[in-house]
């Protein structure tokens, strides 16, 4: 019997063959299956933060099979195979890995989480140089979500000293960036640019507490959409809808949540 990832790229290949293939899959390329990879990596991490381990399961199987058909696509175009993926990533973690793989001549100290990083750092600094990447802000994707791609531009001007010594400094550009927003007039084109200021001040806020943006925001939606819901559900045992109901009772309500449980 076929080691398990070899029984998934035979079925990847028999998906994509010419003849017998399915039609969906072969009408696909590297652009048409992006989306489904994003979704994918974000149904990883719902499955993780509901600590839903049965799913967790079969959505990092449909991660994993988005990479195979990449790499399909890649072996068809000339271009590696899976292995090639494979062997790349295993030489990658053994290079920013010098404190744990290499030998003692060239062992790198790191007896911390935070000196694994900035050794990670370095290197990935140096690779990026060897490439021909001589900006610090060279190879951050543009299609990040805004959020954590603003996190990412501040940490590596961060590694590079061009930051505040400490949290005070963000809090004081984030208070000068809500005054500029209330200045700017609402039909203005300088009210979004100084909205994005402001929603970039916040994230150096919250890097600053070493915390994910991202995550942070999420939890914030998660918070409002059980308290909304529980508004809801109060105004169904009265017979009402938001629809039916106006501001004042609403927010009544949204207080007497907001006491119960967090």
């Amino acid at each position: 019997m076929a080691a398990p990832i070899q029984r998934l790229l035979d079925i990847m290949s028999t998906l994509r063959d010419p003849e017998r293939g399915c039609p969906w899959d072969l009408k696909q390329n590297y652009a048409s299956i992006v989306p489904y990879t994003l979704e994918e990596a974000y149904e990883v991490a719902d499955a993780i933060n509901r600590q839903s381990f049965a799913e967790l399961k079969d959505e990092l199987g449909d991660l994993l099979f988005q990479v195979v058909f990449y790499a399909q696509l890649a072996k068809e175009d000339g271009h590696f195979q899976f292995n090639d993926v494979v062997d790349s990533i295993s030489t990658k973690l053994e290079r920013r890995h010098p404190h744990v793989f290499a030998d003692a001549a060239g062992a790198v100290n790191a007896n911390s989480a935070e000196q694994v990083l900035q050794n990670w750092e370095a290197l990935k600094s140096a690779e990026r140089q060897q490439q021909g990447q001589h900006s610090v802000l060279d190879n951050i994707p543009q299609n990040l979500p805004a959020l954590s791609r603003a996190n990412k531009l501040q940490k590596r001007c961060a590694n590079v000293g061009f930051d505040w010594p400490d949290v005070q400094g963000c809090w004081d550009k984030v208070k000068e960036e809500i005054l500029e927003v209330e200045q700017a007039a609402s039909d203005s084109p300088e009210l979004a640019e100084e909205l994005g200021d402001l929603m970039f001040a916040l994230v150096n806020v919250v890097r600053k507490h070493k915390l994910d943006p991202e995550a942070v925001l999420r939890a914030a939606n998660s918070k409002f959409e059980r308290r909304f819901r529980a508004v809801e559900q109060a105004l169904a045992a009265a017979g009402k809808t938001p629809a039916d109901s106006d501001l004042a009772e609403m927010d009544a309500l949204w207080q007497q949540v907001k006491q119960g449980p967090r």
